[in-house]
């Protein structure tokens, strides 16, 4: 199927979400962002924002601010992979020109493949030996 190249899909389906969150993930303050790869050749799109965040019309704002940035950066997105951007009450407070520029960096940022030498732990330290 041929597609425009800023034309995104949405995620709408609870399985969706959820099969993001098993992916590669990255995030700023404002945001996370989860990818995997899909069966579509458009990229899919998915937005969060729990109810720790705020009431309703905060959250509402968030993904408000959320899809502009999206569609801001529409044309960096990959084919073949879907994408879940989590919302934090900072979005309401961040200028939006730095949303722009964070996704831009983390899309770049989960793609890119890790060296060995890169450890795929938590980040919490070291572990324990056993």
């Amino acid at each position: 199927m041929e597609h425009k190249p800023d034309a995104l899909r949405r995620l709408r389906k609870r399985s969706q979400f959820q099969r993001a969150a098993r992916g590669n993930r990255a995030g700023r303050s404002a945001f996370g962002l989860q990818v995997v790869p899909a069966e579509d050749a458009q990229p899919g799109i998915g937005f969060t924002v729990t109810k720790k965040t705020g009431n309703s019309p905060e959250r509402n704002r968030i993904k408000r601010r959320l899809r502009a940035a999206v569609t801001a950066c529409a044309r960096d997105f990959v084919d073949h992979h879907d994408y879940v951007l989590v919302g934090r009450r900072e979005a309401l407070t961040e200028p939006f020109t730095k949303l722009v520029a964070d996704l831009g960096a983390l899309i770049v940022r989960v793609h890119k493949p890790r060296s060995p030498d890169e450890r795929a732990s938590s980040g919490r330290g070291p572990r324990k030996p056993r």
